[in-house]
């Protein structure tokens, strides 16, 4: 089934308009039948009465006439004038026989006006009735012919109304049309930057109204494209980050490696053979004593390169708290008017590769929008191992949730992002007002450290 496309704007606002004229013009109309009704009831009787008069002065005038000659000298009188204005006269005999009546009127002769009209404007008229010596003569008011010309003054009234209308939802279309035509612009370019280019801009309308409209939707869009820009930097700085950490951890299994499998199997066996010759030459005390030192000092290289070994190959846990403080110096560089004290409880067992990057995102995600919206001075970030978990907060002293539009506005996806995150590794997050100033963020992460995951079948 096919839809009917909805009116526009500025066609629902022209029929508003003529709606509201043509309810005034019939308020009007409504007053102009009580003027009219009035009209024609005080035309009538004034008329009534002056054929009243006339005919009571030629009842007096009857009176000297003989009585067999009074029918056809009343007939005489009364039959040239036919009707008296908007009277109509009838002559009857005593016992009620009709002897005349008035002629139908010429002045727009055949004509009549609707039932509805006659019974909304006719007033209440009473017949007068005058007798002659025997003869009753009747006067009766009879305003059709009034009727008839309110009628036509009504229709007409009602052509130029509707030219009227006509005339006024034309104009008032084709004015709000050209109004309203910025209005057009300001939706091709809503849906150019729905589309993805934030580079659109609207013109400064001269109109005020419209002029305050484009400067704030330029407003937004700068404040879109910076906003852009800056999840972009700051991905690619986060990506940029990841892939140096990636090589410098590849180098670093590199350098253990060939420390490893050349320069410690080397000691080892420079030591086991220096104990084999110690033993051999108890009776040589000379040898015995370099083969001694040498086990010493092999011992001590070999103590030596273990260390470094830990050192470029530490623990999963150390290498997650290594680059959490990577990240906070970093953070703290660029951001130096805000101060930042952190605690990371991360202790000595491993922490899986899911945990640790979610921990980073976070962590990151967490201070981006600190310093986006927060308008903090002080922020605290804990992290702790407790009971199987592991618990980070992140608080700040900001202005929190103002009602206001924040400046440096972003996607508005980092959070939920965050949740989903948090939600796939079996975990919670939650953002709660502080008592005093700004916001605290709670994450918990299940502590699947390495050793407690569960080995994969081959």
């Amino acid at each position: 089934m096919r839809r009917h496309r909805p009116l526009s704007l500025h066609t629902r606002i022209s029929l508003v308009l003529t709606g509201l004229t043509a309810s005034l013009l019939l308020v009007l109309a409504g007053l102009w039948l009580q003027q009219a009704r009035a009209g024609i009831h005080e035309e009538v009787e004034a008329a009534n009465r002056v054929s009243m008069q006339w005919l009571s002065a030629l009842s007096g005038e009857m009176q000297s006439v003989p009585p067999s000659g009074l029918t056809e000298h009343v007939l005489g009188v009364i039959k040239p004038l036919g009707r008296i204005r908007a009277n109509s006269l009838a002559l009857f005999t005593a016992d009620g026989r009709p002897l005349y009546r008035s002629p139908p009127p010429t002045y727009k002769a055949g004509r009549s006006t609707p039932g509805w009209f006659a019974t909304l404007l006719t007033p209440t008229f009473t017949e007068s009735t005058i007798a002659i010596d025997g003869l009753r003569l009747q006067l009766t008011p009879d305003p059709s012919r009034s009727l008839i010309d309110a009628w036509d003054d009504l229709s007409a009234m009602f052509g130029w109304a509707l030219l009227l209308l006509a005339g006024l939802f034309i104009t008032s279309h084709s004015a709000l049309n050209r109004a309203l035509r910025p209005l057009d612009q300001v939706m091709q370019a809503l849906d150019r930057t729905g589309s993805g280019r934030f580079d659109t801009r609207l013109p400064v309308f001269a109109t005020p109204e419209l002029g305050r409209l484009s400067r704030a939707f330029n407003g937004m869009a700068d404040r879109l494209i910076a906003a852009v820009n800056d999840n972009v930097r700051l991905e690619t700085e986060r990506e940029v980050d990841a892939h140096l950490q990636q090589r410098l951890d590849a180098e670093r299994s590199a350098i253990a490696r060939e420390l490893h499998d050349e320069l410690a199997q080397g000691i080892t066996a420079v030591r086991a053979l220096a104990g084999a010759i110690a033993q051999r030459t108890t009776e040589q005390p000379a040898l015995n004593n370099y083969a001694q030192n040498i086990v010493g000092v092999t011992g001590e290289m070999q103590n030596g390169v273990r260390g470094i070994l830990h050192r470029l190959r530490p623990p999963p846990s150390h290498g997650l708290a290594g680059r959490l403080e990577r990240i906070i110096a970093a953070w703290q560089l660029q951001h130096q008017e805000i101060s930042l004290s952190s605690r990371l409880a991360l202790g000595e067992q491993p922490v899986s590769d899911e945990v640790a990057q979610a921990t980073i995102r976070i962590v990151q995600e967490g201070l981006t929008n600190i310093v986006r919206h927060a308008g903090a001075s002080c922020v605290e970030l804990l992290i702790s191992r407790p009971a199987g978990r592991l618990q980070i907060s992140l608080s700040d002293n900001g202005i929190g949730d103002s009602g206001q539009p924040s400046p440096q506005a972003g996607s508005g996806l980092g959070l939920p992002g965050m949740a989903e995150r948090i939600a796939l590794l079996g975990g919670q997050l939650s953002i709660d007002r502080k008592p005093d100033k700004g916001y605290c963020l709670r994450a918990s992460l299940p502590d699947l450290s390495p050793l407690a995951l569960p080995e994969k079948q081959p």
